[in-house]
This record gives structure tokens, C-alpha cells and sequence, in this order.
């Protein structure tokens, strides 16, 4: 059995997940952000998330459908646990990619099993198969990354995490820095970093006890690493990222990126309308949000543009009106930040 609710999400909330969930992306543009890490361009996908994460909604026009389900046991097979353990912490299905999927997912109600809407869904993420990995050795990276998620606190060394895995004729550590480029020891480096950061956000700890918690024997030493990092102290950080009051600022700099963008890209502008410096504007930025303003006037422009591709506009046209001087300079900028040229992405939308 599983609970079924369509809502729209308040901007810069933190949503807690106490049960495995379903987040499908109804509509909406601009960033979605998990565990701390920002993602892009979700609408239209089914993201998958597991007890202990969150997820903020950073637009005021994201409409989501929630699928809570209820029994967690379903989801420990290890043919299940993909959905779970994708190594970003965030498993997806790409719905534009599979029409049946997406009718599945309309049609479901709360009566119904969970079961054919997991299957459908493991199904179609070994389909996208980001890593280009066979589904054994898929089962290695998980059976690491299950281990870290388990062990993390206890401070194992590379070594400890593939032992229990290398006995099936795999080099696990070789396989992981293959297939997604990073090596175990920066797989583990990021669980901890993570779970750090949830603890200075979420929890009234003493930084101290944070950092004695993770390993470290100085908290000064700590402090001095969370710093080269995040660009501020743990104590600046869990004052900025301010979960409970949620203060406008992120509304505020969002309203005028989408009013402005066309024709302002100059970070003064920005800082001028916001009363503040541009130093203090990029802080509160990237505290709040973890990104640059940069980066989010350019994720602005190519909302803005992948709008008006699918209007008919043509290029020409969307580079005058966006301010770029020629039109090439558009179709350079818009593969560069989006990963594929405006033909591309218009003939992607019409022949998913």
C-alpha cells in the first residue's frame, strides 16, 4: 500500500523524507536540491528517495506528485535497492523516455500494489544505464556503497570497504573509478561530508562534537577543512542555511533573475537591487542555495530559451531578445551550460 498526494511545494522548504518516495515532477523549471547538491531540467521525471534525505524546491512553480510507500522491506532486494542507492544520492526515471511509464504513474491509485510501479521503474532505470555498467557490476558499486552508507562513522580505510566485494572476481576499486570516475576513498569523503553537513544544518549540535563524531581529533583542524570547502565556517553555514525561518532572500534574488535575465547578467545589477555588496550577495548565495549567482542567471537564459525553442522561435530571434550578438554565440552558450545544440534539444523534446 502506498499514499498518494499532488501538491505544490513551497519554495526553499526543506522536505524531510520519512519514508521511501516517489517525487514525480509534474511541472516546473529551475533547481531542485538534494542532500545539498543542486540539480537541473527535472520536469517530467520520477526521482526516487529513501528515509534520512531531503529535498527543496528552489521555484515557486514546481506541481509534484508524492508516492509514499509503506513498506520498506520492498525495497532492500538488492534488485530493488538501484532506485536507492544511485551514486548521487539520487535515483531517477526519465518518464519523456517511456510513455507507459508515465500513463502507469497517472493511473495508479491508492488502492493498488506498489509492485508495478518498482518493477516498471527498475526496469527503465537499467534502460538509461547512466554508467554503462552490466547490472553485476552495478551490484558491486552498490554493495560499496552500502557499506560506506553502514560504516562511514567508523572511519574504514578503502582497503575495508571492497574486501567483503573483490572475492567475486571484481576489482571493486577499479570498477568504481572506471565506471563513475571517482575512487572509494572520495566516495566515502563525500557520504561523511555530507552527513556533516546535515548534522551543523539540522541539529542545535555543538560544532565540537560534530567534528569528534566524524573522526577528527582537533575541531579547529575540522573547522579550518569545512571552511576551504564551503567558503564559510560550520557555524556560518548552519546561520545561513536557517531551515526553520526560511527568510525571503531566495525568493527575492529568484523573482528578479526571472525579470531581469533577458537583458541584466552583470552581478552588480543583482547586488544593487538587493542592498547589498556583491562579496555579501554571492555569499548568501551560495550558503542558501549552493551555487553561484552566475550560475543561476545562466540557468535562467536557458529556461528562457529552451521556452522559446519549443515556441518556434527562431534562433536569431532568441538571441536578440536573450542579448547575445550573434546568433552562433547563442548556440555556443546554450550546448556549452545544456549539453546538446537547440536542434538537438527541440528534436529530443519531439521524438523522446
Amino acid at each position: 500500500m502506498h499514499k498518494i498526494e499532488k501538491f505544490t511545494p513551497k519554495i526553499n522548504k526543506v522536505y524531510f523524507i520519512e519514508k521511501h518516495t516517489l517525487i514525480h515532477i509534474l511541472f516546473g523549471k529551475g533547481m531542485i536540491q538534494v542532500d545539498f547538491k543542486n540539480y537541473f531540467d527535472w520536469k517530467g521525471k520520477a526521482i526516487f528517495l529513501a528515509k534520512g534525505q531531503y529535498i527543496k524546491f528552489l521555484s515557486d512553480d514546481f506541481v509534484v506528485r508524492k508516492i509514499q510507500f509503506d513498506n520498506p522491506h520492498t525495497f532492500c532486494s538488492k534488485k530493488i535497492r538501484v532506485l536507492f542507492k544511485h551514486l548521487t544520492s539520487l535515483g531517477y526515471v526519465d518518464l519523456a523516455a517511456y510513455h507507459d511509464y508515465n500513463n502507469l504513474i497517472s493511473r495508479i491509485t491508492p488502492a493498488e500494489n506498489s509492485a508495478e510501479i518498482i518493477n516498471a521503474s527498475t526496469k527503465q532505470w537499467f534502460v538509461q544505464n547512466p554508467y554503462k555498467a552490466s547490472r553485476d557490476e552495478y551490484q558491486v558499486i552498490f554493495d560499496v556503497k552500502d557499506i560506506i552508507d553502514e560504516q562511514y562513522h567508523t572511519n574504514p580505510t578503502s582497503k575495508d570497504l571492497v574486501n567483503t566485494v573483490n572475492s567475486r572476481g571484481y576489482n571493486a576499486q577499479k570498477l568504481i573509478r572506471k565506471k563513475i570516475g571517482v575512487t572509494v576513498k572520495e566516495l566515502l569523503l563525500s557520504k561523511r561530508h555530507k552527513e556533516n553537513l546535515k548534522e551543523i544544518a539540522f541539529t542545535d549540535k555543538h560544532i565540537q562534537e560534530i567534528a569528534y563524531n566524524s573522526g577528527y581529533k582537533d575541531d579547529a583542524y575540522f573547522c579550518r577543512n569545512f571552511k576551504k570547502t564551503m567558503g564559510l565556517t560550520p557555524i556560518q553555514f548552519r546561520e545561513n542555511f536557517d531551515f526553520k525561518n526560511r527568510d525571503l532572500f531566495t525568493q527575492d534574488i529568484l523573482e528578479l533573475l526571472r525579470k531581469y535575465h533577458k537583458q541584466e547578467r552583470a552581478l552588480e545589477f543583482y547586488a544593487d537591487k538587493m542592498n547589498l555588496s556583491v562579496k555579501t550577495l554571492s555569499n548568501k548565495v551560495r550558503a542558501k542555495m549552493n551555487t553561484s549567482l552566475g550560475q543561476l542567471i545562466r540557468l535562467e537564459i536557458i529556461n528562457s530559451s529552451k521556452s522559446m525553442i519549443l515556441e518556434g522561435q527562431s534562433i536569431s530571434s532568441i538571441s536578440r531578445q536573450l542579448g547575445f550578438e550573434e546568433a552562433n554565440h547563442f548556440s555556443r552558450f546554450f550546448k556549452h551550460y545544456s549539453g546538446q545544440t537547440p536542434s538537438e534539444f527541440k528534436s529530443k523534446k519531439y521524438n523522446p
